[in-house]
């Protein structure tokens, strides 16, 4: 699974690449607004998929993940 995920990622990076010489396409046209907002929006992104993980990570380690049991009755206290 690792290779094919492997595999995926570089052919598409590859057919990036390709298109971006065969497109003859220059990332200088972007203006300077443009690249302050694809640098705030990708910390931003990254931000939120860390904060989600943390939170992923914190939930399982307190067992809020656990299973529990819905249709037990309430013991008797005498």
């Amino acid at each position: 699974m690792k290779v094919f995920l492997l595999t995926i990622s570089l052919g598409g990076i590859l057919a990036m690449v390709m298109f971006g010489f065969l497109a003859d396409w220059d990332p200088s046209y972007m203006s300077f607004n443009g690249w302050i907002a694809l640098m705030l929006c990708t910390i931003f992104t990254l931000g939120v998929g860390g904060g989600l993980m943390a939170l992923v990570f914190h939930s399982a380690r307190h067992g809020y993940d656990d299973q529990i049991e819905v249709d037990v009755p309430p013991s008797d206290p005498e």
